[in-house]
């Protein structure tokens, strides 16, 4: 058994890993953890900390897959609701479809008796609006009608906040699951999609073989189709050491286009583990639980 997760995982992982240790599902145990993340003002990239988009709405994406059948359910750019891996499991269990996007997600998440108060922290309503009139030099903005692709461009992410929450389990059935959950990059073109809801690029799960998930940079896994690689090739195979290794060649072979970094997370079905930080100047850390571990213990990334 083992539940592996990014830094951000810091407000559920311990409630997950007992759940875990209870012999509960693991796709239960996950998507409680996250919830955790996503309630947490202080996580400022998930949920109610995450920062609003250019028109200073807040837009939600996540997903969760189950391995042994694999089927995924997604939703993306999803208005009053920051709960979404429990709106993403709805799509995967209600419907006929993988992912809802916008509206329609919207619409669904209210349809399946969700609720959410305001999902924007005043701090972070003030913070957008400061830096709109910095960057327009205007002290009221009108940006309703403003073209924002040039605004996108000169202020992408200017607070850095590109990670998500990623879980990654395998349960005492030997069942691998996987769940994503963000508020995407600070300022966001509305509309925007990351990695986190598309199944092989933010994460995949196969409980044959094992799971991987990204963090940070969404644009690039997503041309990389990074996750599912990673399982693709312990299909293959291939060790989850080389899964990975083999992953990594294929983000730096990128050229053109929106390059940063990347983090991935991985496990194989023999409860091993691996998470590579590709570029990113900080330091990254992330949680892991494995069974006979007395708490889950947070581990620094290898660096490459």
């Amino acid at each position: 058994m083992i539940v592996l997760s990014n830094s951000e995982a810091w407000p559920g992982i311990q409630d997950t890993a007992d759940m875990l240790d209870r012999g509960e599902n693991g796709l239960d145990a996950i998507i409680y953890g996250i919830e955790k993340v996503e309630a947490e003002p202080k996580v400022r990239s998930v949920g109610f900390g995450g920062w609003p988009n250019l028109l200073g709405d807040m837009e939600f994406d996540g997903a969760v897959m189950d391995g042994d059948d694999l089927r995924t359910g997604a939703v993306g750019a999803v208005k009053d609701h920051f709960h979404v891996t429990r709106v993403a499991r709805k799509v995967m269990e209600e419907l006929n479809h993988e992912i809802l996007v916008g509206e329609g997600a919207t619409r669904f998440a209210y349809e399946m008796g969700f609720k959410c108060s305001s999902p924007l922290m005043e701090e972070s309503k003030e913070v957008w609006f400061k830096k709109l009139q910095e960057i327009t030099n205007e002290q009221n903005p009108d940006m309703s009608t403003r073209p924002l692709a040039k605004l996108n461009t000169l202020i992408t992410d200017p607070e850095k906040v590109r990670d998500t929450t990623v879980f990654l389990t395998k349960d005492k059935n030997n069942s691998i699951y996987s769940a994503t959950s963000t508020s995407g990059w600070a300022w966001k073109y509305p509309g925007r999609l990351g990695d986190s809801p598309i199944v092989g690029a933010g994460f995949y799960a196969d409980s044959r073989f094992g799971a991987a998930a990204c963090t940070h940079t969404g644009e690039m896994t997503i041309r990389a189709n990074t996750s599912y690689s990673i399982v693709m090739a312990m299909r293959l195979g291939y060790s989850l050491h080389e899964a990975v290794d083999m992953a990594i060649a294929e983000l730096k072979s990128l050229k053109g286009g929106f390059l940063a970094g990347v983090v991935i997370h991985a496990i194989d079905k023999d409860d091993n583990y691996r998470v590579v930080n590709v570029g990113c100047e900080e330091e990254i850390k992330y949680w892991v639980y494995k069974t006979g571990m007395e708490r889950p213990q947070l581990c620094v990334a290898e660096k490459c």
